[in-house]
């Protein structure tokens, strides 16, 4: 399994985040340890948004899996970057196969 850091931008349309965001909250607390390392909220110079740690064989599933985000499917989330991570230092929790 590889790392992949995720980056959500959020849509400014805030009523419906508010609106859609239990159902987001959900389907991501679903997937933790089952694709999902760790994730939150962030907000940057380019606005609101989130920052997901998944694993996954490749890109494609972890945008798959992603796909099936309340967020995505209403178009709440306006921009999102999947790229592979190497974790080098430090832990969040993964355990390692020997």
């Amino acid at each position: 399994m590889a790392l992949f850091a995720v980056i959500y931008r959020y849509s400014d349309d805030t009523a419906s985040l508010d609106e859609h965001r239990p159902a987001h909250r959900e389907y991501i607390r679903s997937r933790v340890g089952n694709g999902v390392v760790a994730s939150g909220p962030m907000t940057t110079s380019e606005g609101p948004g989130a920052l997901i740690v998944c694993t996954g064989e490749d890109e494609a599933e972890v945008r798959s899996m992603l796909d099936a985000d309340p967020f995505w499917g209403r178009g709440l989330i306006t921009a999102r970057e999947i790229a592979p991570w190497n974790l080098v230092m430090g832990s969040i929790g993964l355990e390692k196969d020997d």
